[in-house]
C-alpha cells in the first residue's frame, strides 16, 4: 500500500463566498483562485495548493450539502510565526478565540472564528 497523508483535500463551508474569500485572503495574506465544479452545484474559491506535496488543498465552498459553524472539523493553517495572522483576523471581521499558545514540541496554535461562523486553527513553530 502506497503511503500518503490523512487528509488530501479540505472543504470550509460557507454563506457568503465574496465575504469568506475577503477574510482569508486579508488573514493568510494570499490570493484565493476560482475553481470549477464538474457537477456545477458548488461555487468554490481554491487555497493555493500543490496536490504534489506535503500537506493538503481546500477551498471554501459554497453548497446546498454542507453549512458552516462552530464545533465541527477545524482546519489548521500553516504559518511562520501565528501571531501575524492573529493580528489580521478582528480587522477582517473575525473572532481570535484563544490567542496564540503554545503546544510543547508541536509549537505554537492560535484558534479564530471566521466571517461564516467556523472555527479554524493557526499553526507555526515560533
Amino acid at each position: 500500500m502506497t503511503k500518503m497523508n490523512a487528509v488530501g483535500w479540505f472543504d470550509i463551508f460557507v454563506d457568503d463566498l465574496d465575504r469568506a474569500v475577503a477574510f482569508y485572503e486579508t488573514v493568510l495574506g494570499q490570493k484565493l483562485e476560482p475553481m470549477g465544479d464538474p457537477t456545477g452545484e458548488t461555487q468554490m474559491m481554491a487555497f493555493q495548493g500543490d496536490m504534489t506535496v506535503y500537506g493538503a488543498a481546500g477551498a471554501l465552498t459554497k453548497s446546498d450539502h454542507g453549512k458552516p459553524g462552530i464545533g465541527g472539523t477545524i482546519i489548521y493553517f500553516m504559518a511562520e510565526d501565528v501571531a501575524v495572522e492573529q493580528e489580521r483576523v478582528a480587522g477582517a471581521g473575525g473572532i481570535v478565540i484563544r490567542p496564540k499558545f503554545s503546544i510543547g514540541e508541536f509549537g505554537f496554535v492560535t484558534l479564530c472564528q471566521d466571517t461564516e461562523g467556523n472555527m479554524f486553527g493557526l499553526n507555526s513553530m515560533k
